[in-house]
């Protein structure tokens, strides 16, 4: 793995409408799962690695990835939010977000 990215934990799930916001973020949530098992059967370890949030915008995905993602893994998504358990359409934004990394300085 590159060492200029870190492995993170969490990925940010993002409703930006109100109405039926946690609706939304438990489709975002399913979507996450459904994307998991893509890439385990992809056998891609590191997507998860990559991407920063997911976010739910009237019906279309916006993935967020702190490193530009391969061709097969934005189709992760885009399977993924067209799937029974997603929107069902194909509406996925894809874009990359710069890493800040921030050093404290003793002092």
């Amino acid at each position: 793995m590159d060492d200029e990215f870190e492995s993170g934990d969490h990925i940010e799930l993002i409703s930006t409408t109100e109405k039926d916001k946690d609706g939304r973020i438990e489709r975002l949530n399913r979507v996450l799962g459904y994307a998991a098992a893509l890439a385990d059967a992809q056998n891609n370890k590191l997507v998860f690695v990559k991407v920063v949030s997911l976010e739910d915008s009237r019906g279309n995905l916006t993935v967020t990835w702190n490193r530009k993602p391969t061709e097969a893994e934005k189709n992760i998504f885009l399977k993924s939010w067209e799937s029974r358990v997603g929107d069902g359409g194909d509406s996925v934004l894809h874009k990359v977000a710069p890493v800040i990394r921030l050093e404290l300085v003793p002092g």
